[in-house]
């Protein structure tokens, strides 16, 4: 049974920002009510895992054959979503800054993996340092935490794609954010593998845990870096859509500082009907990576509050990052998509209107734009790290995913600062405020939120200040 304390009458003010345009004059309304903060126990499914960060659980791969693209993972890895398979529906995905005995790959920057746990074990799993040493997806605690990608030459994107650009960087370093396709295609990982200043990484990974194979550019392959894959430098694909030649970007952006955070968008707005994902970086630019085309900016430098040279007293080590969700429902008039960015060191949740954007007309060079911003302010944000739907989308083959919001879906939005769970609406106003409690912990933050597949439950990843971390999960509210 859940147990439940009423601790304190909570009044806050939920204030909005919205600024249309750079140079346009700010307008803000804002409105108050007096909510109580319920403190919550969370229990423990995970522990010994370091620098614990973003996190989801796996759910379900459609393969709709009506969709835009089929979905590819039921079709071609049946064997990696059965129960108690690493990516098993019920299963989550958890990043962390350890290869766990892995050998580092060379030259590819600071360690990392994806681990895959069952949720529902009988008992505390206490994740062992070393169990994947050999380099592969190896498992521990009778399969209840097994690799599913590191830091390690065995998962270059070299294996899938020799003649990619980024051919000897790996999917996954430091990972920082994740979001699964579950429309019509794989798992998406954002990676810091040099630190927030250096160059970040987005990348497409199969079962496997290796770089997307038979991609559809194979200059691109499956890891996605600095600016090797913008889209002037991976527009002589050979495989369809075939656009060969020079083809400049049409928004400038690339991946030149760490990618802190990632959401899917569902396909692009031109006609090829590739996967598009809309990356921040920690200079507070906005990229989108597109499976057949490369990068293209969104918006500029700046526009999100940067996290360069940002650190968390708590745990230096712990590398700073955000949380992004998409809303596809119930948009002004001309808007394709809107992108919720959680920026912690201000307080505040950036709101992103996108809109299609071309420069030829032909179909092929159309690309999403941020057309606004607006900023939702409120005093119930106490460093927002993260944010997850109340209920994800799951069964829409154009765009279900973990981070992409369902039709009127609310949002959770952890707080690093005091440890609460806060839920509000997509306007900013707050429903509800849990203090979270973890059963047996100390001195520990949050770092990471997800809602289970059927919205009951609430996952959250949490570190201490030597950087040590783990898993708890507590009822949805």
């Amino acid at each position: 049974m859940k147990r439940i304390f009423l601790i304190s009458m909570f009044c806050i003010a939920v204030g909005m920002h919205f600024a249309p345009f750079a140079n346009a004059s700010e307008q803000e309304t804002s409105v108050s009510s007096c909510l109580s903060i319920q403190s919550v126990k969370a229990k423990v499914i995970a522990k010994c895992i370091p620098y614990p960060s973003a996190i989801s659980q796996v759910g379900i791969f459609l393969a709709d054959p009506e969709a835009c693209a089929e979905g590819p993972i039921p079709i071609l890895f049946p064997a990696y979503i059965v129960p108690g398979a690493v990516l098993d529906p019920s299963r989550i995905l958890v990043c962390n800054k350890s290869n766990f005995g892995s050998p580092l790959a060379p030259n590819n920057g600071m360690e990392g993996s994806i681990l895959s746990i069952n949720p529902n074990a009988s008992h505390i799993l206490k994740v062992p340092p070393h169990f994947a040493k050999s380099g592969t997806q190896a498992s521990a605690l009778g399969g209840d935490v097994q690799m599913f990608s590191a830091n390690s030459s065995s998962w270059l994107n070299s294996i899938n794609n020799p003649n990619a650009n980024t051919a000897n960087y790996t999917g996954v370093a430091n990972p920082l954010g994740l979001s699964n396709n579950n429309a019509f295609g794989r798992v998406w990982p954002a990676s810091s593998p040099f630190g927030a200043s250096d160059v970040g990484t987005s990348s497409i990974l199969d079962p496997t845990g290796l770089p997307i194979n038979n991609p559809p550019n194979d200059l691109i392959g499956g890891v996605y870096l600095g600016s090797l894959t913008n889209r002037n430098n991976v527009t002589t694909a050979t495989q369809p859509p075939v656009y060969p030649g020079y083809q400049p970007q049409i928004i400038p952006g690339s991946l030149s500082t760490g990618a802190v955070g990632l959401a899917f968008l569902g396909p692009g707005p031109d006609a090829s009907c590739k996967a598009a994902f809309a990356i921040v970086t920690a200079d507070g630019g906005i990229v989108q990576a597109q499976t057949a085309f490369g990068v293209d900016g969104i918006a500029p430098v700046g526009t999100i509050h940067p996290l360069i040279r940002k650190r968390w007293k708590h745990c230096k080590g712990l590398s700073p990052r955000l949380g992004v969700l998409m809303n596809p429902y119930d948009l002004p008039t001309g808007v394709l998509r809107q992108l919720f960015i959680s920026e912690p060191f201000t307080n505040t949740i950036a709101v992103v209107d996108l809109v299609a954007y071309t420069t030829i007309p032909d179909g092929y060079h159309t690309v999403y734009k941020m057309e606004a911003i607006r900023r939702l302010h409120s005093s119930a944000f106490d460093i927002p790290i993260d944010m997850a739907p109340t209920k994800r989308n799951s069964d829409n083959s154009t765009w279900a995913s973990n981070t992409t919001l369902d039709d009127g879906s609310d949002i959770y939005v952890a707080n690093r600062g005091n440890n609460t769970i806060v839920r509000m609406d997509q306007k900013g106003d707050v429903i509800a405020i849990r203090k979270v409690h973890i059963k047996g912990v100390k001195n520990y933050k949050i770092n990471g939120i997800a809602t289970s597949f059927d919205g009951t439950e609430i996952y959250v990843t949490f570190v201490n200040k030597s950087g040590q971390g783990g898993v708890a999960k507590l009822g949805s509210f």
